[in-house]
């Protein structure tokens, strides 16, 4: 080796060592900066102020859970349901607003309410208040009440069993879920399109027994019907709101309903009103 080729030599390791020496300092920098960072999201995390907050966050969202379906159009119907959905629509905002962590479903075949059922569930805990909204068609077989889907393919009583989806066994679901409060309101007292189909008499819902910390409102008395008006809205959506925005219980509320539609109706349409339970819950205000 000539001595112009030693300098070089010696030059290229006197660079790759300092390059080696660059590099491993910053190295040590990231590595510092990443375990500082480690350490404020731990300390964000255990600081009890912050852990408050995401936990109250947190049981907040699960505290208020609703499911609201607004079915309107029914092949077999002469016509479209309009309030239905407008009612799902309008329930849905005022529910957010309240705090409700809220699943809304517009023209739900039965594999759609039957999958919603099931989110509802999941996010139900002993500490929750949980509510079901269904509008559209109602149909009782067996003394058993079962909200139509739209996709219901209706021939004659057995179908509504097999194609609906029973009041009573999502309320059974609430149950075993531990909920701490059942809210149900059913606008679907409707004169049944499938009825000419059936061999018995069919007209509106069967009496639904509330099992306990429940309370059922619908929008006529078992056996009965309610036409719709010529509103965006039902009359009973349209009630419910006026008296739940006034900040009171949800007994009471329903209660009011009742009362303001079977007095406007001049006892055309009297709402049903079924609770047990062990005391009122406030959902508004």
């Amino acid at each position: 080796m000539n001595l112009r080729q030693l300098r070089i030599s010696r030059r290229t390791l006197a660079f790759a060592v300092a390059a080696a020496g660059t590099v491993s300092l910053a190295i040590g920098a990231h590595a510092a900066l990443n375990t500082k960072r480690s350490g404020d999201v731990a300390k964000t995390f255990s600081n009890g102020t912050a852990a408050t907050e995401v936990t109250g966050s947190i049981a907040h969202a699960a505290s208020r859970v609703a499911l609201v379906i607004g079915n309107g159009r029914y092949p077999d119907a002469s016509a479209p349901l309009m309030q239905p959905i407008n009612d799902a629509r309008m329930l849905s905002a005022a529910l957010r607003h309240e705090g409700f962590d809220v699943d809304v479903v517009e023209d739900a075949t039965r594999d759609d309410m039957l999958r919603a059922v099931e989110r509802m569930k999941a996010k139900i805990t002993p500490d929750t208040v949980v509510m079901l909204f269904f509008g559209g068609f109602g149909v009782q077989v067996g003394r058993e009440s079962y909200m139509i889907p739209v996709d219901a393919a209706i021939w004659k009583e057995a179908d509504v069993k097999r194609t609906g989806v029973s009041v009573e066994a999502v309320l059974d679901a609430m149950k075993q879920q531990g909920a701490k409060a059942k809210l149900v309101v059913l606008d679907a007292s409707r004169r049944n399109p499938y009825e000419r189909r059936f061999r018995a008499f069919s007209h509106g819902l069967a009496p639904i027994s509330p099992p306990e910390n429940t309370l059922v409102l619908t929008s006529a008395t078992p056996g009965k019907v309610a036409d719709d008006g010529k509103t965006a809205n039902s009359v009973l959506v349209s009630e419910l709101l006026n008296n739940l925005s006034a900040q009171a219980g949800a007994e009471s509320a329903f209660n009011k309903t009742r009362l303001a539609i079977t007095r406007a109706s001049e006892g055309e349409q009297v709402p049903s009103v079924s609770s047990s339970l062990l005391e009122d819950i406030k959902l508004g205000g």
